[in-house]
């Protein structure tokens, strides 16, 4: 994409508005609207926003921020208003400080520099995410309710999958936008879906996981329902997780894949996993960032508490699918879909980049069902557990120097500063529970 094809998109597609999309440091998109008489300066990177409104940017004496967009992720968006012919297109931007460099603050920027360090080892970081999320249906005044709309389960069909009208929707309107969907389907809980798109480089995976959850929110609402991307709304049933399918391809060829061993795994890849396992405290910080995060990471959920891998069980923290060739991979299952997808991978990266360059070990796979397995035995086999709550996270997170330098001191410490007010306001609170349980026996 350059400057001439967006222009001739616009006048093609009578595109009248643009937004200029960004991520703060808690994943959130952030955007500023202008009109395409504006387009050219976009372009050049000239338009300022006060990016001391923005959780964890700057102070309000540091205010002035520049937005330079990607061409290559223009896209006329595939709604509009009805009261209007016009169109409306995007653009994700990377975040620069007054003096023209890079802020450090960018979560955009911070993915990128950590996959200039794969790349300087001959590495490019390839992404598939499954990102699950609730339909609930909303009140009478527009609020999210709890109801869902349907009792079904895994894979089922309709009637019983009420929600296939509005996820097909949401499929054909990635599709349009060009998503390559893998797969689409209700997941295990009352009222929780799943949809799959296809790998891509890491970069263009987080991008594409931001604009997804655009998609999927707005295709709800017109359909009367809220869209979630909450771990864990509802006790008692499954939460929703992002499972992240990562490779390191060197050109054409998946580093992760040596045929001339038994399980078809190359040395990269058991030192990415054992990078992985040796940060994986401090990485469920990022990956799980919110205090509801660690309600869905509970054992039999399906979810990964353990701090262990295997090649066929479902309970460890990493997963080699099956297939090999160019699918040979590893699934990273703590993420959850509030996770900042930039600074995710990021973290990811840098992880397993440590562990190829220290040529660090595994330890044996374990495919027996950990959930099953009593202390003793976890002990034994010397499987931890990740932290249990936000608190425990980022306290590890403190303690990790590798993991401060993929974030960066700026991200770092407003991520840090950000949690622990959240953990404070959280646990300082009375909630139903202690009301209902201790307010009539004590």
């Amino acid at each position: 994409m350059d400057r001439e094809e967006i222009f001739r998109i616009v006048e093609a597609e009578n595109v009248k508005f643009i937004r200029l999309q960004f991520t703060d440091i808690l994943g959130v998109f952030k955007s500023i609207s202008i009109t395409v008489d504006q387009l050219n300066k976009a372009l050049d990177g000239e338009l300022m926003f006060d990016g001391s409104s923005i959780e964890g940017f700057v102070r309000i004496e540091e205010s002035d921020m520049y937005l330079r967009p990607d061409l290559d992720t223009f896209l006329v968006l595939p709604w509009s208003s009805p009261t209007s012919t016009s169109k409306m297109a995007r653009l994700i931007c990377d975040v620069f400080d007054p003096d023209g460099n890079p802020f450090a603050g960018c979560p955009r920027h911070a993915l990128a520099r950590v996959l200039a360090e794969a790349k300087a080892l001959g590495y490019t970081m390839q992404v598939g995410p499954e990102p699950e999320f609730f339909l609930f249906q909303v009140n009478e005044d527009g609020t999210p309710s709890l109801k869902t709309h349907d009792k079904a389960s895994y894979f089922d069909l309709p009637p019983v999958d009420k929600g296939e009208e509005a996820r097909r929707d949401m499929v054909e309107t990635l599709q349009s936008i060009g998503f390559e969907i893998e797969a689409a389907h209700h997941e295990v809980a009352p009222g929780q879906h799943e949809i799959d798109f296809k790998y891509m480089e890491a970069l263009k995976t987080a991008d594409n996981i931001m604009t997804f959850r655009i998609v999927v929110r707005t295709v709800a609402q017109r359909h009367g329902l809220h869209a979630t991307f909450m771990p864990k709304p509802v006790f008692g049933i499954s939460g929703s997780g992002m499972h992240m399918h990562i490779s390191l391809f060197e050109g054409d060829h998946n580093a992760f894949y040596d045929p001339s061993q038994e399980d078809g795994l190359s040395e990269a890849c058991r030192h990415f996993i054992a990078g992985i396992l040796k940060h994986a405290p401090a990485i469920a910080a990022i990956t799980g960032p919110t205090v509801n995060s660690y309600k869905r990471l509970v054992p039999g959920y399906e979810a990964p508490v353990y701090i262990a891998w295997s090649y066929r069980n479902r309970s460890p923290l990493i997963r080699i699918p099956a297939k090999r060739g160019l699918s040979t991979r590893l699934e990273v299952r703590s993420p959850d879909p509030t996770c900042n997808p930039y600074l995710g991978m990021a973290v990811l990266l840098k992880a397993g980049l440590e562990g190829i360059r220290q040529k660090l070990a595994p330890p044996p796979s374990v495919e027996q069902n950990i959930y099953e397995m009593d202390l003793a035995s976890r002990i034994e086999q010397g499987i931890s557990s990740l932290p249990e709550n936000l608190f425990e996270a980022v306290k590890e997170l403190r303690h990790d120097r590798l993991m401060q330098e993929a974030l960066g001191e700026h991200i770092y410490s407003r991520f840090i500063k950000a949690k622990t007010q959240e953990w404070e306001n959280y646990s300082s609170r009375v909630y139903d529970w202690e009301l209902n349980e201790y307010l009539e026996k004590f």
